[in-house]
């Protein structure tokens, strides 16, 4: 992040949306590992469901990016940015398929990969200069709500 990225504000409404986003992984980790087997089993797919469409959620920003942008953009890298866009919601839709476990790891990992993504796109000056100090927290928070489900689930 260059240096003018450290200065720049989180709009507001973008900081209390992503703050309200974290709730629901929050209370379903905190919750996990104090609950007994068929709740502890239906709280772990709910987490598993919102993780999937957050991840989802992060890769239509990048369609976003790409058919908003009103830069020129060669058509390899926008047909990169497209494809690129899609491959959250088939790795979320995966997660859903195998054992919960396994998929709120594959969560968590995907998460993270996005967060690269993300700060990549920023410093290609693709995305807005605020959105890693967004994303950062946001996405630590996150993959350790993924992890604390994947520890608590149950085999």
């Amino acid at each position: 992040m260059d240096e003018n990225a450290v200065n720049v504000s989180i709009p507001a409404s973008a900081a209390w949306l992503g703050a309200f986003g974290l709730v629901p992984f929050a209370a379903l980790a905190g919750l996990l590992p104090f609950v007994p087997g068929d709740l502890k089993s239906d709280l772990t797919y709910a987490l598993l469901a919102y993780g999937a469409v957050i991840l989802s959620f992060l890769g239509g920003v990048h369609w976003g990016l790409a058919i908003g942008s009103t830069r020129p953009a060669a058509a390899v890298a926008l047909k990169r940015r497209l494809i690129w866009s899609v491959i959250p919601s088939l790795v979320a839709w995966a997660a859903l398929v195998v054992p919960a476990r396994s998929g709120l790891f594959i969560l968590a990992a995907a998460i993270v990969l996005m967060l690269v993504i993300d700060i990549r796109a920023t410093r290609a000056g693709e995305a807005p200069a605020w959105y890693p100090k967004l994303r950062v927290p946001l996405s630590c928070a996150v993959a350790a709500s993924l992890l604390i489900g994947a520890w608590s689930a149950v085999p």
